[in-house]
């Protein structure tokens, strides 16, 4: 638990990242086609999950730190199944906030589909802050432009907004995370030294609390894609309590790869 400004009220959130919806499975696909089909419709499950879990825990706002799809593929469908789930949390009233990964960068369906009104994309050009006035929270962010990259993004964002509660999104290796390429490098001491309340990272697809004064965390993704990633997967709800940060996870996979 970390203290920030006294006066904030309580909310929370749900912090997910690397969906990779639409990922292929090439390899599994080659060996055993069912197998394969079912880990696809494993990564849909999965995110279904996380949006019923949002609207059943009634949370203030949703935020993905990257990777929603898989790089690019052939049909839209995958796109159109994004938005008919973020609509879902439209009628809900919960705002999701997101933030372009190494993989959504060189996809060009996102081009082509108008998400719903409560979607926010950070800007990839710089950084940019959104607030929500309700809550007295701002979240500063920088998605990718390009497929890799290589600068410190996190020495660039802004000072928090005194007062409130700030987080900070980004699609980082940290100072780096095998076998992750080292996108946006940077250390927890830069994160750290930004001032903020939380950083919700995205990425690295084992659940790691980096950091506990601030919470720095990778929330993991959502399922499992391969044999080197085992066990449990999902997201992250923080609960903020007068200032007072809590964080659990929450699992959302619906199939799981193990090893004998």
């Amino acid at each position: 638990t970390t203290k920030a400004s006294d006066s904030m009220s309580s909310f929370s959130f749900i912090h997910a990242a690397d969906l990779h919806l639409g990922s292929p499975f090439q390899g599994l696909a080659m060996k055993d086609a069912a197998v394969a089909e079912m880990f696809m419709e494993a990564s849909r499950r999965a995110f279904t999950a996380l949006v019923n879990q949002a609207i059943d825990r009634n949370v203030d706002f949703l935020l993905i730190a990257g990777d929603v799809y898989d790089g690019d593929w052939k049909d839209n469908k995958i796109g159109l199944f994004f938005n008919r789930e973020v609509a879902r949390l439209d009628r809900a009233g919960i705002p999701v906030f997101l933030l372009k990964g190494n993989h959504d960068a060189e996809s060009v369906i996102t081009k082509t589909i108008t998400l719903p009104q409560n979607v926010r994309e950070f800007p990839v050009n710089k950084p940019g802050t959104f607030t929500l006035n309700r809550l007295k929270v701002a979240l500063h962010g920088q998605g990718f432009a390009e497929r890799s990259a290589t600068e410190n993004l996190a020495r660039g964002y802004p000072p928090p907004q005194p007062g409130w509660f700030n987080i900070g999104v980004l699609h980082t290796s940290l100072t780096g995370r095998e076998p992750h390429a080292p996108y946006a490098p940077c250390s927890v001491e830069d994160l750290r030294s930004r001032g903020y309340d939380y950083w919700a990272l995205g990425h690295v697809h084992d659940y790691e609390v980096v950091s506990d004064n601030p919470p720095i965390i990778f929330p993991g993704n959502l399922q499992g894609r391969s044999i080197r990633e085992q066990g449990a997967k999902g997201a992250v709800l923080v609960s903020v309590e007068d200032g007072t940060v809590t964080h659990e996870r929450m699992i959302t996979d619906s199939a799981r790869f193990a090893q004998k």
